[in-house]
């Protein structure tokens, strides 16, 4: 199973649920992962999650439906930034 990633980007002052900037598998994945670490972005690991965000179109709202789950990735984001 080729890897997946789906990156993110949410301004709270423009738009009312983020929005997929990238996504893609194999070596665009990696790139995505690639880049997220070289600028100190915060990456967690749930294949179901990019499996369903991997559906919303580039620079598209992520749907009310998935919501919960990614208040979840913000949870998991606040804590690991509220660590450092």
């Amino acid at each position: 199973m080729k890897e997946k990633a789906v990156a993110l980007k949410y301004d709270k002052e423009k738009n009312q649920a983020p929005l997929v900037r990238a996504k893609g598998e194999g070596k665009t994945a990696q790139k995505i992962i690639q880049i997220a670490k070289e600028n100190g972005i915060p990456l967690k690991k749930d294949e179901d999650l990019v499996e369903l965000l991997s559906k919303v179109e580039l620079d598209k709202e992520v749907p009310p439906q998935m919501y919960k789950a990614i208040a979840e990735v913000f949870s998991f984001i606040y804590s690991i930034t509220k660590k450092e």
